[in-house]
């Protein structure tokens, strides 16, 4: 192929990018439908096993704590394996870790293949892949497609719970693993086909470029590369902002009501085939939402954006325990207020992120930033378990998640608005680092 021109070449009539894009989007989509699965397996795992649910919530926190923790050095090893091999190579780790979970028996083996395989495979392809992706292939509409990948996580409710739930009212938890075990299994092979690393694989420029991209620096090592972002993104006070409001995001969605709301529901006498669907519901708006995010985030100021979601978001935690009922009409009217809510943080975050820490950095210092969203997901998940087996309710966690959100959501307002010269705005590469 010919070296990038101003007309870069277009696969038919459609820049490469969007192809990239849409790869992207239906790895996000199959990782979403495997880490939502523990909102429906939670009640029949207990009732086959007699685990109880701080037990169960243990594996699921061990999971969302390494879903977050490998982000950062998956950003690295991107760098420097490529993100071809990445997705395919965790893509098929799913695979076989989620089909080999039906046949665990104790609770240390959940831990071990929920938490630890599959909490290390998904890591591997989180929302930092789409950073990754979007600062590489795209220079114009970064926040609208980042929004749209985002997106991928309620897109993979929607296809992904209603199915399970379904599957687990008629044939038991294990049928329902190995739905997304095939689909993980299916598109493993079609990303390794087709996907592309950079644009100059290709010989072409990012979407919407008006000059060539420097070089990338390859060589070093992934995991020095990591650590050293992240001592240098401990001497910025964005990077702690950043962080401290993703930390609140994780906490008050997939920590707590993604792993949860299901079996809160079932606690309530809703059956868990019509708590999914409210889950379901969730998706649809989320994806109206995060998209709508997107777009916002690329013409309005990101750090007011954030004050609202995150401000929104925990009245409408602070109020849940009210919504629930016979006729479930308010937890209806959560599921859309909540929905367009529940990750539409994550866009004007990456635009934030990138715009403290530079293009190529950006990768591992949201990688970094969306650990911290995991921590708070381990923590809600495990604490909000504890709490309903304490007290028999989850009333405690859903208040206590709704008032870090108001804090969250003054913290985001001071973003960027440290005037000391922030070092780590000068994009050091992997092999800088080493």
């Amino acid at each position: 192929m010919p070296g990038p021109t101003s007309a870069p070449i277009r696969f038919g009539s459609l820049h490469y990018g969007w192809v990239a894009a849409g790869l992207t989007f239906l790895t996000l989509l199959v990782a979403a439908g495997i880490r939502s699965a523990p909102g429906v397996m939670m009640v029949p795992l207990e009732e086959e096993f007699h685990w109880s649910r701080a037990t169960i919530s243990m594996a699921v926190s061990v999971n969302l704590m390494l879903y977050g923790l490998m982000a950062p050095f998956a950003a690295a090893v991107m760098d420097r394996v490529g993100v071809r091999r990445t997705m395919a190579l965790a893509l098929g780790v799913l695979a076989v870790g989620v089909a080999v979970t039906t046949l665990m028996n104790r609770p240390w083996h959940m831990v071990l293949l929920w938490g630890i395989v599959v909490g290390g495979g998904s890591g591997t392809i989180a929302l930092v892949l789409g950073a990754t992706v979007v600062s590489r292939w795209f220079d114009a509409y970064r926040g609208t497609v980042m929004g749209v990948l985002s997106a991928a996580t309620a897109t993979g409710q929607l296809i992904f719970l209603p199915q399970m739930a379904m599957a687990v009212e008629e044939y038991g938890w294990r049928s329902a693993v190995f739905i997304i075990a095939a689909a993980a299994a299916v598109l493993a092979p079609i990303v390794w086909l087709l996907m592309r690393d950079r644009p100059a694989d290709l010989g072409l420029w990012p979407v919407g470029a008006t000059e060539a991209p420097p070089a990338p620096v390859s060589g070093g090592n992934p995991a020095v590369a990591a650590i050293m972002a992240l001592k240098d993104g401990m001497r910025s006070k964005d990077f702690w902002l950043l962080a401290g409001t993703f930390f609140v995001c994780g906490l008050s969605t997939n920590g707590l009501v993604g792993t949860h709301l299901v079996a809160a529901c079932f606690d309530h006498g809703i059956p868990e085939v019509k708590a999914a669907g409210l889950l379901a519901a969730m998706g649809i708006f989320d994806m109206v939402g995060t998209t709508l995010s997107g777009w916002l985030s690329d013409r309005w100021d990101s750090r007011k954006l954030l004050f609202w979601y995150y401000g929104l978001r925990g009245i409408s935690l602070i109020f849940l325990d009210l919504a629930f009922g016979p006729d479930v009409f308010g937890l209806w009217l959560f599921a859309v207020f909540y929905g367009l809510d529940w990750i539409a943080t994550v866009p004007p975050t990456v635009k934030l992120t990138a715009k403290a820490f530079g293009r190529e950095r950006a990768g591992i210092m949201f990688g970094w930033i969306f650990a911290a969203h995991q921590v708070g997901a381990a923590t809600a998940a495990f604490m909000a378990g504890w709490i309903r087996t304490d007290l028999g309710t989850y009333w405690l966690a859903f208040v206590a998640a709704g008032l870090a959100c108001l804090v969250a959501a003054a913290m985001s307002l001071m973003i960027g608005r440290d005037d000391r010269p922030q070092p780590v705005a000068v994009p050091v590469t992997a092999g800088d680092a080493a």
